[in-house]
């Protein structure tokens, strides 16, 4: 796709003799080197979105304040907890194919960008959309899991839907989910119905482009009924093993069915085995293939107030001067894999070789935001969030921490899900914690406390657990031990384990 539009700091319209000229039309006529129709498509969507308005807050939505939404959206959620849940899997898209077909097929009204990968693929995805979104296209965002409201995993113009055009969309392809569901075998799942929802409200709104995560793996992921112009690889390692399988080239081999025909795949750098999977999938659809540390990559990072200072190649040349708001290499290393892939969308590397307007991409890089991702929540002490759940995400994390925080003491909240690598979870933060609290979020899926501290004090030693079963008490308990270095002291608290455990903190501490 070409990017030859208007840049951010085009001049303003020149009123045309009877007056103001109208926005709509001046953009068509901007466009006079493009295809007519083209032109118009373009034209309307950045005027849809500039009445839609830019994105509030941190994308994270609370429960609608009028009583009779909340109501409607309860019965949605209820409705949708009734099926399959995300870890209760059957191999197969027939439902979903049988599902979009039943709807019209709406995930062929868009190009898309198709991200998957092990760890780093949301926060991918936000700088992805954010960049689109400030190259004037509209853009629809399909991610999970969500940090506090199911709302959050369909996003348009950079915010989640409301919740009534979330309930509204269920409305209108329930009855075709009740068609489906009675002919299949099974019921569609919780991330079935929520993966058409998405790709419903991107046709209806219309979106320019949308940037979808895979749920789980690739071949035979919900999502996977479209056919990504950008399919992008974060880094696999070892997760949902009993799933994807046991190695990282068995787990590349599933996600590595994302990958199209004629499609460009923009690969983050993998372990070897990893690669050379991606690699013989690329050639096998022949697929185009930028890898990370070859045709793109971090090339500079200093740690900055509030984040960090980046120069990245891209498939067109060097950007500097990028401020990024989060912390640690892996976002740096994210921030090289969604600029390439915004590169590769529209063109840039094989049918264009020049860079893209360098102060849209600072501006985009420097509004993101990645709720859950080593996110400051508080102060006096300082407590932070991350949602890492394996060793390599923990690892990054620690990394960061150490980095970017100068915590004297760092007292850690973990509450996992009982289904990952703890032990391998709690090993890569010992370094970095004085202390841990165990803990245990609300989801059946949880750890109970006792087995996990178990684990935990093979790791730390008994003198550095503490076990709180109830999430708000490990909070305040670790908060407590943080507070007894004194005010000044640069103690803090690392809130970390699971998405579910940190959602439900960031909620506990006044985030709404």
């Amino acid at each position: 796709m070409s990017d030859d539009r208007p840049r951010n700091d085009d001049p303003d319209p020149i009123p045309g003799p009877d007056g103001p000229a109208d926005p709509f039309e001046e953009m068509v006529e901007a466009e006079t080197d493009r295809d007519p129709d083209l032109a118009v498509i373009e034209a309307g969507s950045r005027t849809l979105r500039a009445q839609a308005g830019p994105p509030q807050g941190d994308g994270v939505p609370a429960r609608p304040e009028d009583p009779e939404v909340d109501r409607a959206l309860r019965e949605v959620e209820s409705e949708l907890a009734g099926r399959w849940g995300e870890t209760k899997l059957d191999p197969s898209v027939q439902r979903i194919e049988a599902l979009m077909d039943v709807l019209g097929s709406p995930q062929r009204a868009y190009p898309s960008i198709h991200i998957t990968g092990t760890n780093g693929k949301t926060s991918t995805a936000r700088m992805i959309e954010a960049l689109l979104t400030a190259f004037d296209l509209r853009t629809g965002r399909y991610t999970s899991p969500h940090v506090q409201s199911v709302t959050e995993r369909i996003s348009l113009d950079g915010a989640p839907i409301s919740a009534e055009r979330f309930i509204e969309t269920y409305r209108d392809i329930a009855p075709y989910v009740q068609m489906v569901d009675e002919r299949e075998q099974y019921r569609l799942s919780f991330f079935e119905v929520l993966t058409a929802m998405a790709y419903a409200a991107f046709a209806d709104a219309p979106v320019d482009v949308a940037v979808v995560e895979v749920g789980m793996g690739g071949t035979w992921d919900a999502t996977n009924v479209i056919d990504g112009d950008v399919a992008v690889v974060t880094p696999i390692s070892l997760d949902h093993t009993d799933r994807l399988g046991g190695t990282t080239e068995q787990i590349a081999g599933e996600k590595s069915g994302i990958i199209k025909k004629d499609a460009t795949v923009v690969l983050a750098q993998q372990p070897v085995d990893a690669a050379s999977v991606m690699l013989k999938r690329a050639v096998e659809v022949d697929a185009t293939v930028a890898r990370e540390g070859m045709e793109f990559g971090v090339l500079s990072r200093e740690v900055a107030v509030g984040g960090q200072l980046l120069t990245l190649r891209g498939l067109g040349g060097e950007y500097e001067g990028i401020f990024l708001p989060l912390y640690g290499a892996h976002q740096a290393h994210n921030a090289a894999v969604a600029l390439a892939a915004v590169e590769a969308f529209f063109g840039i590397g094989s049918e264009h070789a020049r860079t893209l307007d360098i102060d849209t991409i600072r501006s985009a890089f420097a509004a993101v935001a990645s709720p859950g991702r080593l996110e400051v929540v508080r102060s006096s002490p300082t407590v932070i969030l991350d949602a890492a759940h394996n060793p390599a995400g923990a690892r990054a994390a620690a990394e960061a921490v150490g980095e970017a925080f100068g915590f004297s003491r760092l007292v850690g909240v973990v509450g996992p899900s009982a289904d990952k690598d703890v032990r391998g979870v709690l090993e890569a933060f010992e370094p970095i914690f004085a202390e841990v609290v165990v803990t245990r979020n609300s989801s059946h899926r949880a750890m109970d406390p006792d087995e996990l501290a178990a684990v935990a004090v093979e790791v730390f030693g008994s003198e550095r657990v503490q076990v709180e079963p109830r999430l708000d008490d490990a909070l305040e308990a670790a908060i407590t031990l943080a507070e007894e270095e004194g005010e000044y002291a640069g103690a803090g608290v690392l809130v970390t384990g699971s998405v579910i455990t940190v959602g439900e903190a960031r909620l506990l501490l006044g985030r709404k």
